[in-house]
């Protein structure tokens, strides 16, 4: 927490006449505060926002989680959830499940994603995916994704694709967001029915060594408080309103 250990002080009240000592005594007070004010700013604020190294002090509001089981469509052309099961990281942010992040702090913030799709059919097919909040859809949201054909019917040749996007929308306390996608043909790995999904696979030792592959992977992170725009009269000393004048409020 920081603390501030000094208060405004109180000025000598000036002399009935112009005195050279008293306004002395006034600059010298002022000169006094405006250290401390220098001090507290330069050595209290800004080492605790930058934590002695850069910014580093600064915590925002975000979140971040991934998923680590294939993910498979409702059927064909039907919107399904995203999912999440791990909480990568998070602050302010509430993750709940199957798929929805819950704010705790109002503000504008950017959601970014990536989706590693999969395609066993032998001809591309498309994946479509866009924002909810507090379930309706997100103006402006969806993106479409082209997923390439496999290459034959054996193991390991289907056609992949990563799929990244982002968006930037205002959130207030409370809101719960989710992604949502679709495809044009759905897949399932088990049934086994050929078609798109969403594909995750573990960590692996050979032929080379890697981490796991989650089926989602994404983050919300804040970028600016909320804005309102407000329009205030603007007077001048005897000739009322003479205008207006914008004023920017969170």
């Amino acid at each position: 927490m920081i603390e501030k250990n000094f208060v405004a002080p109180a000025l000598p009240l000036p002399p009935r006449e112009y005195n050279a000592l008293s306004a002395t005594d006034q600059i010298r007070v002022l000169r006094l505060y405006f250290n401390l004010l220098d001090n507290y700013f330069s050595n209290t604020i800004l080492d605790a926002l930058n934590g002695g190294v850069g910014g580093n002090g600064i915590t925002f509001p975000h979140i971040a989680a991934s998923d680590s089981t294939d993910q498979i469509a409702g059927g064909n052309n039907t919107a399904t959830v995203v999912k999440w099961n791990t909480l990568d990281s998070g602050y302010l942010w509430t993750l709940n499940s199957p798929g929805s992040a819950t704010a705790d702090v109002a503000g504008v913030y950017t959601i970014r994603y990536s989706l590693q799709f999969i395609n066993s059919a032998n001809a591309q097919h498309y994946a479509t995916v866009w924002l909810q909040k507090n379930g309706s859809d997100v103006a402006n949201s969806a993106t479409i994704f082209a997923i390439p054909a496999r290459k034959s019917a054996s193991p390991g040749e289907e056609g992949y694709l990563v799929a990244y996007s982002e968006a930037t929308f205002a959130v207030a306390v409370g809101d719960d967001i989710e992604l949502y996608w679709a495809t044009d043909l759905a897949g399932n790995p088990t049934t086994p029915t050929d078609g798109v999904y969403m594909f995750h696979d573990a960590a692996q030792a050979s032929p080379f060594a890697r981490p796991a592959i989650p089926s989602a992977i994404g983050s919300i992170t804040f970028g600016s408080a909320i804005y309102k725009i407000k329009v205030a009269p603007l007077s001048v000393y005897g000739y009322g309103q003479v205008g207006s004048v914008t004023i920017f409020t969170t």
